[in-house]
C-alpha cells in the first residue's frame, strides 16, 4: 500500500502540471490524496469497460492519459456519460489521475518515447514554449555565495538545456545602514556598512518559484534579502509541442509509411500525394497535431507524423511536406508504457496493471 500523494509526487516530478495546455485538465480528477492505494490500472481512456476492469482487479486507482473531466461540473446526476462514470468511480472508491498534455509537452514525454520507437536522432522540441522561465538576481556576502548557489541549484534553478548549476556571478560592493529595531548580520545599527558582495544570477522554471524562494530565504544570511525576479521571453527547449528529429538513413514516402504501419500497428494510414521526396528529417506529434503543420514546414522537416488531420490540411500541405495521419489511438497508446516504466522505476513494489480492456473507439472497414 502506498499513499496516492506519493504516486502523484513521482508522476509530477517527471511531468509537472505546469506543462499542460490552458484548455487541459490533467491531475487528480477523483479521490483523496491521502488515500492508501493497493494497485493501479493504467489506461489511455476512461470508459465503462475500464472502470469495470478496475473493479474486477480490485484496483483503487486508475491512471489515464486522457482526462475524463474537461469542463466544470454544475450537477452530478445520471444525465450523461461522464457523470455516470464519475458516480461509478466514487461509489467504488476508485481514484482517477490523468496525465495529458503535460505528458505530451515534456522533452522526456510521449513524443520523445515514440521518436525513440522510430529510431530518430538529434531529437528536439518542435514548438518550444515561451514565458515559462524566470531569472533570479540576488546579492550575497562573498563568503556565503557558494552555499546559497548550491541551495538554489538543489531547488531546481540553473538548468539550461543539458547543463545544470548554471549561474553568472559578479563581484561588487554592497552598502546599507541598519536602523533601530533591526538585527543586522553584518555592520552596526545606525552606521553605514560597506562590504564585498556577489551578484548571483540564475534561471528557473516559473512553476518552481515557491521552492526557489524558500531556498533563497532559508540560506541567505541577511535579515532583509535584496532580490529581483524577471520574466523571460526565451523559449524553453525542455517544454513544448511536438518533436523534430532525423532518421539515420533517408526513406522513400512508401518506405516511411511501411515503417509507420509497423510501429503503430495499423493497417491504414492517411497521407497526401507522393512526390518522390526523400524523408530524412521528421516532425512528430502524437494525437491531434496538425496545428503544428506550419512549424513542421518552417523547420525544414520532410514529413509530419501525427493524427486527426483534417481534409483541408492535406490540401495545405500539398507539395510542401509529406503528412501522415496514423490515428489518435495508435499514436498515443504508448502513454501507458511510459507511465508504467516511471512508476516501476520509482516505486518498484507497487502493483501496476496495463488495461486489457482498452480498445480503439475508431473502427476500420477494409
Amino acid at each position: 500500500m502506498i499513499k496516492l500523494s506519493e504516486i502523484i509526487r513521482v508522476l509530477e516530478e517527471y511531468y509537472p502540471l505546469a506543462f499542460q495546455e490552458d484548455y487541459d485538465n490533467s491531475g487528480l480528477q477523483v479521490g483523496d490524496v491521502n488515500k492508501e492505494i493497493n494497485s493501479a490500472l493504467i489506461t489511455l481512456d476512461v470508459t465503462p469497460e475500464i472502470v469495470d476492469e478496475a473493479i474486477q482487479n480490485k484496483c483503487n486507482l486508475i491512471i489515464s492519459h486522457h482526462p475524463l473531466l474537461f469542463v466544470p461540473l454544475k450537477k452530478l446526476v445520471y444525465n450523461n456519460y461522464t457523470n455516470q462514470l464519475l458516480i461509478k468511480l466514487i461509489k467504488n472508491d476508485i481514484a482517477l489521475y490523468s496525465l495529458h498534455t503535460n505528458l505530451d509537452n515534456s522533452h522526456k514525454g510521449l513524443n520523445k518515447y515514440v521518436a525513440e520507437k522510430l529510431e530518430l536522432t538529434d531529437v528536439k522540441i518542435l514548438a518550444p514554449k515561451k514565458q515559462y522561465l524566470k531569472k533570479l538576481v540576488t546579492f550575497c556576502p562573498a563568503e556565503h555565495s557558494e552555499k546559497l548557489r548550491e541551495a538554489l541549484f538543489e531547488a531546481g534553478a540553473g538548468h539550461i538545456g543539458n547543463y545544470d548549476k548554471c549561474s553568472f556571478n559578479i563581484e561588487g560592493t554592497g552598502t546599507f545602514r541598519a536602523n533601530e529595531g533591526t538585527n543586522p548580520f553584518l555592520g552596526e545599527i545606525n552606521k553605514t556598512y560597506s562590504g564585498a558582495e556577489i551578484r548571483i544570477e540564475t534561471i528557473y522554471p516559473s512553476f518552481l518559484e515557491n521552492k526557489i524562494l524558500k531556498a533563497l530565504f532559508d540560506n541567505h544570511p541577511y535579515e532583509e534579502i535584496a532580490y529581483d525576479i524577471y520574466l523571460l521571453d526565451n523559449k524553453w527547449n525542455n517544454v513544448g509541442a511536438g518533436i523534430i528529429g532525423l532518421f539515420s538513413n533517408s526513406y522513400s514516402e512508401e518506405q516511411l509509411l511501411t515503417k509507420l504501419k509497423s510501429i503503430f500497428r495499423t493497417s491504414v494510414i492517411k497521407h497526401n500525394k507522393y512526390t518522390g521526396r526523400k524523408i530524412k528529417q521528421v516532425a512528430l506529434c502524437t494525437g491531434a497535431g496538425v496545428f503544428l503543420l506550419d512549424n513542421a514546414i518552417n523547420s525544414g522537416a520532410d514529413a509530419l507524423i501525427t493524427a486527426d488531420i483534417k481534409y483541408h490540411s492535406f490540401i495545405e500541405a500539398n507539395d510542401k511536406i509529406f503528412i501522415a495521419d496514423c490515428g489518435h489511438y495508435e499514436t498515443e497508446i504508448f502513454s501507458k508504457e511510459i507511465i508504467k516504466d516511471i512508476l516501476i522505476k520509482k516505486i518498484p513494489n507497487f502493483a501496476l496493471l496495463l488495461s486489457k480492456k482498452e480498445e480503439n473507439p475508431v473502427k476500420y472497414f477494409s
